[in-house]
This record gives C-alpha cells, sequence and structure tokens, in this order.
C-alpha cells in the first residue's frame, strides 16, 4: 500500500473518531429533566467586558437532580454571570442570593421531550453526513491510487475495509442517538 493512501486512511479513521466525538459533545448540551454542568458548557460571560467562558469565572455544581449552582470566584462578577445565563436563553430563571446564584431545572413537558428527542436525532444525523464525507474522500483517494498502479483488487479490499469502518461508525452514532433519547424521554 502507498504511504499517502496509508495515510489519507489513518485521516479518516482519526476524522470518524473525531466527529463520535463531536457527538458525544453536542449530547451533553441537550438537557435531560437532570440537572448537569454540562448544560452550561460553552456559555461566555461577559467580565471586565472580555467574552470568558463560565467555568474560568466560578464553579459549577449540582445541588441535586434539578439545582445547578454557580460559585463565581469573583462575587463582583454574580450579575455578569446571570446575564448572560438570561442571554443565552437556556429555558431557566438564575436565582442569585448574593453569593452563589442557584437554577432550577424545571421538569420537561412532553412536547418538549418530542423537541428535544427530534434535535438529538438531528444532532445524530448530521454526524452521519459527516462520517459519509469521509469515506467519499477515503474512496476517491483509493480510486486514485488505483488509476496510478495500486492493484484494483487491493483496491477493492481497501474499499470494503473503509465501508466496514462507515458501518461501525454508524452503529455508535445510532447507539448514542437511541440512548439520549431514551435519557430525554424518561420522566
Amino acid at each position: 500500500m502507498s504511504e499517502l493512501l496509508s495515510e489519507h486512511l489513518e485521516e479518516a479513521k482519526m476524522l470518524m473518531d473525531e466527529a463520535i466525538t463531536h457527538l458525544e459533545s453536542e449530547l451533553l448540551k441537550i438537557r435531560t429533566g437532570k440537572a448537569s454542568p454540562a448544560m452550561l458548557n460553552g456559555l461566555m460571560v461577559k467580565y471586565y467586558g472580555a467574552p470568558t467562558p463560565l467555568q474560568q469565572v466560578g464553579n459549577v455544581n449540582t445541588a441535586d437532580s434539578r439545582t445547578l449552582t454557580i460559585q463565581p470566584f469573583d462575587k463582583s462578577a454574580i450579575g455578569d454571570i446571570e446575564r448572560a445565563i438570561f442571554e443565552a436563553n437556556l429555558g431557566v430563571t438564575p436565582q442569585n442570593d448574593g453569593e452563589l446564584i442557584r437554577i432550577n431545572i424545571p421538569p420537561l413537558t412532553e412536547e418538549r421531550r418530542k423537541q428535544l428527542a427530534k434535535q438529538v436525532r438531528a444532532a445524530g444525523e448530521d454526524e452521519k453526513i459527516v462520517v459519509r464525507n469521509i469515506r467519499r474522500d477515503a474512496m476517491e483517494a483509493i480510486k486514485s491510487e488505483v488509476k496510478t498502479g495500486y492493484p484494483e483488487d487491493a483496491g477493492k479490499r481497501k474499499e470494503e475495509e473503509v465501508q466496514e469502518w462507515v458501518n461501525g461508525y454508524n452503529k455508535k452514532i445510532e447507539q448514542h442517538v437511541e440512548n439520549k433519547e431514551k435519557e430525554v424521554m424518561t420522566l
């Protein structure tokens, strides 16, 4: 196998792994009925005028299954954190007691659960598209190697190997989506 082809296939496998990792991080952001600090990942707080990740401004913890607490490192930032949560439009209302911020996570309605389940399926479908695009690029690389002298039967075997990877990654994606849907739909 040519050096270039093996590099391309290694890169394709690495990109498929990244697609799974990305899906996992996206699914963490979709809220279920339970409080999870991951719900606030990516939330930026205007701290002294500069957008700063919430995790660098305060500790985010779960007080119980329905309550998040945010303990700011600097008490003067409590208003900025509260404003960032309101502006993020998460569907929750922060409660500021001067020391820390509490966020009560309301139970999800049936309609909202169905919307979230659709969101989960859409995230899974997006990652399947990414995997298909990676497959297409890998197949093109194999075909171009065959045109430049790589044995045709070895090329077919490589194409089958890439297809097996795709099938495996699609199964992983479906498993993640199914687990998250179950989590979202459970009361």
